[in-house]
């Protein structure tokens, strides 16, 4: 009787209702979220759901909710009664964020500018892919440099090797190991994969550390417990260009979720495309040391070296030849013919890209209090780079894993980041290689110079004849030299690129809320990251010594709301510390004030820093090239280098004259013995010291307004506004200095003063080259700049700190409506500038590389009619000036539309796109060098997402 009495009362209490969760379109949700107190159901792959009451009591309250829609309250009044709910999308400024703060807060409640790309956005959009659908968000600039990589950037000062900008996923940074930057999404997410992107314009470093100096993206995926089922993707098309014609593309992926209880979910995600690059066929011509596009053409000019033509950077002055009888200008330069592009990596500009990714989930108190995550990533591609040089990517990998474990108050991860440069090479390595091998220079000057001085030719009957036995493309003898080349690497004289670095981070986190008993949010982390960079002197100066870097970082931030949470005041710091580097302190100050009665109508402002540590490229670049070698200007790079047997000339006290001798130049008088490259090789030279010191942290100080808001206009529409502006301060900006090092004597041995006469009368200055009484070289340096064989010395390109300041500025407006209750509608605009006083002697220029004026839009409706949608977006930007070390020059303005049509079938779980992007366009350059980019035509069909 007592068993069967509590079994009754067992069954009484259980009191279970079932019902079904749809989205606005009316078809199944899956994995919702039902919840009556304690206990929780959630809606299968059909949307329906059985719940257990949390009581037995009418009326009850069930809670609907999905991650990015809205939550919705259900009444029950009925056990008997199946409960129908339909889930609609969240309102922009209701979606949840947590890049800004580290801790999920509404997007409206923000203390700083936030872009975010969610799951409705990314079903939305027109572009090829999500990433490439970025660019459609405001203040958001995307770098083409090929059809597999795009370089995300805000707020200007960058090219495609973008050092600037952190990009992440769930947590990992994916930066190109040693190299610093991003490689897109290369490495990164499946289409199929992604939940939501945030980016976050501006310095963020007081959170995320260094490199977080013009923004911060934060990509996160999608977690098995709540998303399984298997998903797959199809799509294919073709790319039309003038230069490369018209060219398909094939692009595949497919998702595997699986929860197999409350306690352990995994995930397995695959993806491949292939496509043909843009092709680069950019003939025009760039000027020496500046890589200025210039006037000219091969058969113009013996001054040619061709954007996208390689073995023409060297070069030799015919003013050597000058005489009185046929007078030769200073600066008549002379450049080799190069090969072009195509001709360097055999006509073959297929793009490749395979990607894997598997997830372990674990979940040992059923719940999400405590989860851990096991990830690993891996690429494999083929592609096209541009960065001092460009680089043809042949098998290049990435490996990234992941560890992390964390619950609802803290995490801790750890992750080790590796890859292989494959059989990768360098383009204009490989062509300058090629033409050595069958004259020099030199050996061309001679000829150039007889054919046309002597022989009376024109420029291009001249580089006939002296191209007479040059290396043809498609001969036995052209693959030969190249293969031989392309197997060499760079430190050995081929041009092979050999990387197989690696790093290992380790970061946490810990939020004191529940601690405090919610009087405030509190936070404290740390980080640490060790970098092993192995390029056996390709990249780095690690020939003889390896190099070894280690970085931590330590954080905390207050957050607190006040006055009815209306009032909501930040407060973060971080201090950061580098092996090459003193420590840096970023602090960030915010303030938020919510007005209107549903506190909608939000204020903020902040005061923010960012820093960013030279690139280990930067800090230990040793480029030993032909005429100039690329140096880093930190002290431990500059002990590596010297140069041994270097001729000079001195004073011979025993035999009373002036001899030729061999010293050991080092590389620290690169900082402290230099004269301006520019002041020597001129006309009227004027020998300006180059007075740099070793490199150190760029800074950015950031004071930034906004207004963020949401206007109802009637019970079906509202608008949502979103208004920034900043003003930046930037200090001691990364760039390359050309400078010339004499092999003997000192330069400016007492700075930029007057000497004293007792100075003047000692030996080493009494013969001396002395202007106003300044003494600029020494007699050692004297007769060494004006030896009989020329001035005897090297020239560098190091990496340094510009003297001048920075300063930019933007504005910044965005909003969104639906129009006629289902068409979506959103415009932004944006404005962006700088300025900087110069004090580089005219030799330094910021990167700037953004348009000063964008505007963009977008218009579309998901469910027009019978399942059936359509989109539409464009984009315009005026010309900009873009400033790289491999070229400069202006950008035309461009308008881009892009569109896609959709298709729902929903008995088949299924969505068929058929889009375009750059439709009706002219093709456009991102950057000279880059390929010119056409159109783009696609089908895809997503089943079961």
């Amino acid at each position: 009787m007592i068993v069967f009495t509590l079994a009754a009362i067992t069954s009484y209490a259980q009191v279970k209702i079932s019902g079904s969760v749809y989205d606005e379109y009316l078809e199944p949700f899956y994995n919702a979220k039902i919840t009556s107190g304690e206990n929780f159901a959630v809606s299968d792959e059909e949307g329906n759901f059985t719940i257990v009451l949390s009581s037995n009591t009418l009326p009850q309250t069930l809670i609907i909710s999905a991650f990015g829609f809205k939550t919705e309250e259900v009444s029950v009044i009925s056990f008997e009664k199946k409960v129908n709910v339909v889930l609609k999308e969240n309102l922009l400024l209701d979606q949840v964020i947590i890049s800004a703060s580290r801790v999920p807060e509404r997007i409206i409640e923000s203390p700083v500018t936030v872009e975010r790309l969610g799951l409705a956005d990314i079903r939305k959009n027109t572009s090829n892919s999500f990433y490439d659908g970025l660019t459609n968000l405001k203040g958001i600039n995307s770098r083409e440099g090929s059809y597999g990589f795009k370089s995300i950037n805000t707020r200007g000062f960058a090219d495609f090797a973008n050092t600037r900008f952190v990009q992440m996923i769930d947590g990992m940074d994916t930066a190109a190991q040693a190299l610093s930057y991003s490689t897109g999404n290369f490495s990164g997410v499946s289409e199929l994969d992604i939940q939501s992107v945030e980016i976050l314009p501006g310095a963020s470093s007081a959170l995320y550390g260094a490199n977080a100096y013009n923004g911060i993206m934060l990509m996160n995926t999608k977690n098995p417990f709540d998303h399984t089922g298997i998903t797959t993707m199809f799509k294919s098309g073709y790319t039309s260009q003038e230069a490369g014609g018209n060219n398909p593309f094939y692009d595949v992926a497919v998702r595997m979720g699986y929860k197999f209880n409350e306690v352990f979910a995994a995930k397995v995600n695959f993806s491949y495309y292939e496509a043909e690059e843009w092709h680069a066929n950019d003939l025009r011509n760039k000027e020496i040391d500046t890589n200025e596009l210039i006037d000219g053409t091969i058969n113009s000019t013996v001054n040619y070296n061709g954007v996208n033509t390689y073995g023409d950077e060297s070069f030799r002055d015919l003013y050597d030849y000058n005489t009185e009888s046929k007078p030769i200008p200073y600066g008549t330069y002379l450049r080799r013919t190069g090969y072009t592009e195509a001709e360097l990596v055999r006509n073959n500009f297929k793009s490749k890209n395979a990607r894997f990714s598997g997830s372990l989930y674990f979940r040992p108190f059923k719940d999400e209090s405590l989860e851990i995550q096991l990830t690993s990533r891996l690429s494999l591609r083929d592609n096209l780079f541009q960065g001092t040089s460009r680089l043809a990517q042949r098998n290049y990998f990435i490996g990234q894993h992941k560890l992390e474990v964390k619950g609802n108050d803290f995490y801790v991860r750890g992750y080790y980041t590796g890859n292989n440069s494959g059989n990768s090479y360098d383009l204009a390595r490989t062509g300058n290689a090629l033409n050595d091998a069958v004259i020099s220079v030199y050996d061309y000057a001679d000829v150039i110079y007889d054919q046309i001085y002597n022989q009376e030719k024109s420029v291009e009957e001249a580089r006939a004849y002296a191209d007479r036995n040059r290396l043809m493309p498609g001969t036995n003898e052209f693959s030969k030299e190249f293969n031989k080349t392309t197997g060499r690497l760079i430190s050995d004289g081929g041009s092979k690129v050999y990387e197989k670095s690696s790093y290992t981070h380790l970061d946490g986190n810990y939020n004191f809320k529940r601690l405090l008993n919610d009087w405030a949010d509190l936070q404290v982390g740390a980080s640490y990251r060790e970098y092993n960079p192995n390029s056996k002197g390709t990249l780095f100066n690690d020939k003889e010594e390896k190099v070894s870097i280690e970085e931590y970082g330590v954080y905390t931030q207050i957050q607190k709301k006040f006055f009815e949470e209306r009032l909501k005041l930040t407060g973060s710091i971080r201090y950061d510390e580098s092996d090459n580097f003193e420590g840096n302190f970023s602090p960030r100050l915010a303030v938020n004030y919510a007005l209107g009665e549903e506190k909608n109508h939000v204020l903020r402002a902040s005061y923010q820093t960012g820093f960013r540590n030279p690139s280990i490229q930067e800090q230990y670049m040793f480029f030993d090239a032909e005429l100039k070698t690329n140096v880093g200007a930190i002290g431990d790079n500059l002990s590596r280098i010297s140069y041994p047997g270097s001729y000079y000339v001195r004073w011979d006290e025993q035999n009373d004259e002036y001899v030729y001798d061999t010293r050991t130049v080092e590389g620290k008088e690169l900082l402290n013995n230099a004269l301006l490259t520019k002041s020597v090789f001129s006309e009227n030279p004027t020998y300006l010291e180059a007075d740099y010191k070793e490199l150190v942290p760029e800074v950015v100080k950031t004071i930034e307004l906004g207004y963020r808001s949401m206007f109802r206009l009637n019970n079906e529409t509202n608008v949502d506004v979103d208004i920034n502006a900043f003003y930046s301060k930037h200090d001691n900006f990364v760039f390359s200095q050309d400078i010339f090092v004499l092999n003997g004597g000192e330069v400016y041995p007492y700075g930029n003063r007057k000497a004293t006469e007792k100075e003047l009368e000692e030996p080493q200055n009494k013969y001396g080259y002395i202007v106003d009484g300044v003494v600029v070289l020494d007699d050692e340096a004297t007769r060494t700049m004006f030896s009989r064989y020329g001035a005897l010395g090297r020239e560098f390109n190091i990496m340094t700190n510009a003297k001048s300041q920075v300063e930019s500025y933007g504005f910044g407006f965005g909003m969104h409506t639906k129009l006629f209750s289902d068409f979506d509608f959103g415009v932004n605009y944006n404005f962006i500038d700088f300025t900087y006083e110069d004090k580089d002697y005219g030799l330094f220029e910021p990167n700037f590389n953004t348009p000063k004026h964008s505007v963009k839009a977008q218009f579309g409706n998901e469910n027009l009619f019978n399942n059936f949608g359509f989109g539409v977006s464009a984009r315009w930007q005026d010309k900009y000036r873009w400033v790289s070390n491999f070229v400069k020059g202006n950008v035309a303005e461009r308008t881009v539309i892009d569109a896609q049509l959709n298709y729902r079938l929903p008995s088949i779980k299924s969505r068929i796109k058929v889009g375009g992007t750059n439709l009706f366009g002219k093709e456009y350059y991102v950057a000279p060098g880059s390929g010119k980019i056409g159109q783009l035509y696609y089908i895809s069909w997503i089943i079961n997402n």
